[in-house]
């Protein structure tokens, strides 16, 4: 089954780099900019979650309850129960 397509304007740049990016990587531009996009998706997600740990961290009460969870999560997974055979 195809897949639907949009049409999306770059510049004149822009559609060269994607152009000889396509070429070494014997792939079509559609791909190559797929891939771009889901990097660059990645990126600016791990980007704000760093971000939020940031505030989180600023906050000390906020941290230390986050800490405790944490502590909780850390037995839980140490109970023996996964992963055993």
């Amino acid at each position: 089954m195809p897949s639907s397509s949009s049409l999306v304007r770059i510049n004149n740049r822009s559609h060269r780099v994607l152009q000889d990016l396509a070429k070494r990587e014997k792939a079509s531009m559609s791909d190559v900019l797929d891939e771009a996009i889901e990097q660059y998706r990645r990126r600016k997600f791990l980007e704000e979650l760093n971000a939020d740990f940031a505030a989180l961290r600023r906050d000390r009460r906020a941290w230390n309850q986050e800490q405790k969870e944490r502590a909780v999560w850390d037995g839980a997974l140490a109970d023996g129960a996964a992963g055993d055979k």
